[in-house]
């Protein structure tokens, strides 16, 4: 069973901040989010909108 989308889906990407590469990328219902708060001080997560999100993993596909 797939992920639920709705009026409360985040979408986000996670940032390496040493190396400025893109570690992960999702979605999650923002109560699931811990308010965009990381444990990893070396990774930042930054909030896209859903089309934002739609076009950068269509543009990861082969």
């Amino acid at each position: 069973m797939g992920k639920i989308q709705n009026r409360d889906t985040r979408y986000f990407i996670e940032i390496d901040l040493e190396t400025l590469k893109i570690v992960d990328d999702g979605y999650d219902q923002k109560e699931n989010l811990d308010g965009g708060r990381q444990n990893n001080p070396k990774i930042h997560r930054l909030f896209l909108t859903r089309g934002q999100y739609n076009k950068f993993v269509n543009r990861q596909a082969p």
